[in-house]
C-alpha cells in the first residue's frame, strides 16, 4: 500500500487531503509545517510519494524540496495558489514532480498521484547516501562501510544519515536530537554523545574509516 507524505499548514485542506487518501487505499502521514515535514521525512524512510504545500510555517516549500531533493528522487506534488505560468516552470525546474493550483479537485490530485506513481514504478532505484567510503540505504536502513556491513540502532542510522545528508554542515546536538527523537532538546546531556561514540565503536570494529568530526561547544560534521 503507497505510502504518502502530506505536509500542508492549513489543517481542512490537510485533513481533506488525508481522509481522501485513506478512502482510496493510502497509507497518509500528516505534517502542518515545514519544519515537522522534514522531521517526518527523516524519520520515516518509506514514502512513496509527498504532496507538498509551498507557503510553510517553519521552513518554507521551496527550501524543503530542495533538502529532499539532495538525497531523493521521491515524487513531489506541490500544492500552491501561484498560477502564473513563471512559477511552474521555476518549480518544476527546481525538482517538483507535478504541480497543482488552489482550489483543486481531489479527483484531480487522485489522477496525479497515479500518473507519479507509475513513473517512480518505472524508474525505480532504492535511496542512497554517499559519503567517501560510506554507503547508506535510506530504504533498507543499511550501512556499507568500505564495502562492509555496519549494524547500527534506529537512532544511530538516523544521526549517521542526518550528518550524510549534509555532510559540510556542523550540526549542534539540539538539532541532531530534535531531528532524530523528535523531541524538544530542553537540557544538555550525553545521549548525543553516547551515540556518536557508539557509531565509532562500531566502524573501528568493522576496519572502517570514522569520518564523523567534534566540532568543540557546537557539535558534529563529516570530515
Amino acid at each position: 500500500m503507497p505510502k504518502i507524505l502530506i505536509i500542508e499548514d492549513d489543517t481542512d485542506i490537510n485533513n481533506m487531503i488525508y481522509e481522501f487518501l485513506i478512502e482510496n487505499q493510502f497509507q497518509a502521514v500528516q505534517a502542518f509545517s515545514g519544519t515537522e515535514g522534514r522531521l517526518v521525512w527523516n524519520l520515516q524512510s518509506n514514502f512513496s510519494l509527498i504532496i507538498m504545500d509551498l507557503m510553510l510555517p517553519g521552513i518554507s516549500g521551496e527550501a524543503l524540496l530542495q533538502e529532499i531533493r539532495n538525497t531523493s528522487k521521491i515524487p513531489v506534488i506541490v500544492l500552491s495558489a501561484r498560477s502564473a505560468l513563471g512559477d511552474k516552470v521555476e518549480l518544476l525546474a527546481g525538482g517538483a514532480d507535478d504541480y497543482l493550483t488552489k482550489p483543486f479537485e481531489l479527483e484531480e490530485l487522485l489522477a496525479r498521484i497515479h500518473v507519479q506513481l507509475r513513473h517512480k514504478a518505472d524508474t525505480f532505484s532504492p535511496r542512497l547516501l554517499e559519503y567517501k567510503q560510506w554507503t547508506i540505504d535510506l530504504d533498507s536502513r543499511r550501512l556499507l562501510a568500505g564495502g562492509q556491513p555496519v549494524e547500527l540502532t534506529a537512532h544511530e542510522f538516523d544521526i549517521l544519515a542526518l550528518l550524510m545528508q549534509r555532510p559540510t554542515k556542523v550540526f549542534t546536538k539540539q538539532e541532531i536530537y530534535e531531528s532524530v527523537w523528535g523531541e524538544m532538546y530542553a537540557i544538555e546531556d550525553k545521549t548525543i554523545n553516547v551515540h556518536i561514540s557508539n557509531i565509532r565503536s562500531k566502524l573501528k570494529a568493522c576496519c572502517a574509516e570514522d569520518y564523523i568530526q567534534t566540532v568543540w561547544g557546537i557539535g558534529f560534521k563529516l570530515s
